[in-house]
């Protein structure tokens, strides 16, 4: 299990590597103030490199290099933090992963595979290169260094001064959210939210344990993870926390409402956890104030969202 204690040695290890994202207190998105953590801004455009960095520090990495899969956001991570740091790096993506994404690892010098299929499938080939040459496998969520390192996103917006009763998060494979968990226990409510088109963490809570869901929609190449993390899954039941999903077009909807409010542009996945409070997936209570992680931005600019 991830501590505070491991989350704040990951801070200490990280520091210089990664960036102290801005926090924007938006009055104009929805009927009442909303603290949005602007995480797209973080190197890379996500925030993966807080646990890619992490996990290279605080481990002795094998002369073969480092090996992730990924939907981009993680691969991309772990290519910059490995050339940072003078290690050979292979990435393996699916297909869905994006122009945007593919291009941002390819220029980070990392050896890409571009693999047919979702994420699974990439994670399956990583796992064996792995296996038969002796490289570092960086887990991209359910790992507990991956974690610490994320968990290092909700320690800092605390210290930038987060007041807000309720945490909007978006859940893909959940490494993200259990970082952000394991920091804040049962401080505040935390509200996960994902596509319905890939609701792992909902599905496996209904289930009462991890179970392999069908991936498709407009955030999979991020979100888009066929099982949630055990550690996430473990850490939500334990605290029971709510979790909501949302729809393509309040996604896409949320994006472009970030776009003409504040000029942010993000991908869908960061969208993702906006969403539900435009869309009224998630209804807070009178009074309660509402914060939202917008974590990632690896996107083209569209120019439907003028």
């Amino acid at each position: 299990m991830v501590t505070k204690s491991d989350i704040r040695a990951a801070a200490d290890r990280i520091a210089g590597h990664v960036v102290r994202t801005p926090v924007l207190m938006s009055a104009g998105l929805w009927d009442r103030p909303v603290a949005l953590k602007l995480e797209q801004l973080q190197v890379t455009g996500s925030f993966k490199p807080r646990g890619a960095f992490n996990t290279l520090l605080s481990c002795k990495v094998p002369d073969a290099g480092v090996v992730a899969a990924s939907g981009g956001n993680h691969g991309a991570a772990v290519a910059h933090a490995a050339r940072a740091l003078g290690h050979r790096a292979r990435i393996f993506v699916p297909e869905i992963a994006g122009p945007s994404k593919i291009a941002l690892i390819e220029r980070s010098g990392a050896e890409l595979t571009v693999v047919p299929g979702e994420y699974a499938d990439a994670a399956q080939m990583a796992a064996r290169l792995a296996e038969e040459q002796g490289a570092l496998q960086i887990h991209a969520y359910d790992a507990p260094a991956t974690i610490a390192g994320q968990g290092t996103v909700m320690a800092e917006w605390e210290a930038q001064g987060l007041t807000a009763d309720t945490v909007l998060i978006a859940v893909g494979g959940g490494g993200l959210i259990a970082g952000a968990l394991a920091w804040l226990q049962t401080a505040r409510k935390v509200v996960a939210v994902e596509p319905g088109t890939c609701n792992t963490l909902g599905r496996a809570l209904t289930a009462g344990e991890p179970v392999d869901v069908p991936v498709s929609g407009v955030a999979a190449n991020a979100l888009g993870a066929r099982r949630i993390g055990q550690a996430c899954f473990d850490l939500a039941r334990a605290q029971d926390i709510a979790v909501v999903t949302v729809t393509d077009p309040a996604i896409i909807e949320a994006q472009r409402a970030l776009w003409q409010s504040h000029r942010l542009l993000v991908e869908p996945a960061g969208a993702c956890a906006l969403a539900a409070l435009l869309s009224g997936a998630y209804r807070p209570e009178p009074g309660e104030s509402v914060a939202v992680l917008v974590c990632g931005g690896n996107i083209a600019p569209d120019p439907a969202f003028d």
